[in-house]
């Protein structure tokens, strides 16, 4: 077979992460070559000690790429790309590697957000984006040191509604074999949309009034709030048809019981840490932007989304 190319870009908690699993796994495996792109001191750190990964998962806690670059002009023509940055910096990099796309170039986006995949297909046209969602408990410790807690890093990844008829058999494959947890489904908008309602609804409320996830689960005020942001969502996925469950509010609920009382979500320390790059875009400002798209109307996530940006 001809050597499989593949390209990640982000070496945070989530590239990080994935990205240690597969350069380990292919590390004497001629048949795969995997490029971290990374920048600044990350890029210096791993290029000379390898990345660190502090895992439960691991008693070898280092593992080396095939290559590193820290300049988009330098990557190669790919089977694979995984986008693993922040989402303020998805177009930017959107742009910076659209000529790198080929029609047999597959992009995935390790990242949460009901929006990503309409994001990047309006700048990438070419090649097949698998509409993906993750969850791994994973974060930077310091430069070119990623530590994970808690279970096995998983991935959902669905089929591209523009082109079908990519093979994913071995990327699968290759993520299983590194040890991750993928699951491939016909559609994963269906996931995709199940963890929007979640981390969009407790992250905003949380942010806003800087309490933990189980305070949004308890107090009357603060899940009255998370109630109408997740009614606005519902409205929007009823008219794009995403095929939920009709006790989706309530599931969602529950899924806040599963966590430590006291857990913060990432947007709530963020903002109250005047974080100027954070995940408010992401949640408040995709659940507007349907809104104004679709007719429908989002006051409540309007007036949050206002409130919070006073707070920063």
């Amino acid at each position: 077979m001809n050597s499989k190319k593949i390209t990640l870009i982000g070496l945070g908690g989530v590239g990080g992460y994935f990205g240690f699993k597969i350069a380990q796994l292919i590390e004497d495996n001629p048949n795969y070559k995997i490029t971290f792109v990374a920048r600044n001191e990350t890029y210096e750190i791993v290029k000379k000690n390898g990345l660190t990964l502090l895992s439960s998962e691991y008693t070898q806690s280092v593992a080396k790429p095939s290559n590193i670059i820290n300049n988009f002009d330098e990557i190669e023509e790919s089977d694979l790309i995984l986008i693993c940055v922040k989402e303020y910096d998805l177009e930017n990099v959107c742009n910076q590697i659209k000529d790198k796309i080929t029609k047999n170039t597959t992009v995935m986006a390790l990242m949460n957000g009901a929006d990503i995949y309409e994001r990047v297909r309006h700048i990438i046209k070419n090649g097949t984006f698998l509409p993906s969602c993750v969850y791994v408990a994973s974060h930077i410790k310091e430069k070119g040191i990623v530590e994970h807690t808690g279970n096995t890093g998983k991935i959902i990844i669905g089929k591209d509604p523009v082109n079908q008829e990519t093979d994913t058999k071995w990327i699968i494959d290759i993520f299983n074999n590194s040890g991750a947890d993928i699951t491939f489904k016909q559609n994963s908008f269906v996931d995709i949309w199940t963890k929007f309602f979640f981390i969009a609804s407790f992250g905003l409320v949380s942010a806003r009034y800087n309490k933990s996830i189980g305070q949004v689960g308890e107090e009357d005020f603060l899940k009255q709030r998370a109630t109408q942001i997740m009614e606005e969502i519902q409205l929007i996925t009823t008219k794009i048809k995403i095929d939920l469950p009709a006790d989706i509010i309530r599931r969602t609920f529950e899924k806040g019981l599963s966590f430590p009382y006291a857990t913060p979500t990432s947007l709530q320390l963020d903002v109250n840490s005047k974080k100027k790059n954070n995940e408010l875009e992401l949640f408040a400002g995709a659940i507007i932007n349907y809104g104004k798209q679709l007719g429908i109307k989002t006051e409540e996530t309007i007036k949050i989304y206002k409130e919070i940006n006073q707070i920063i």
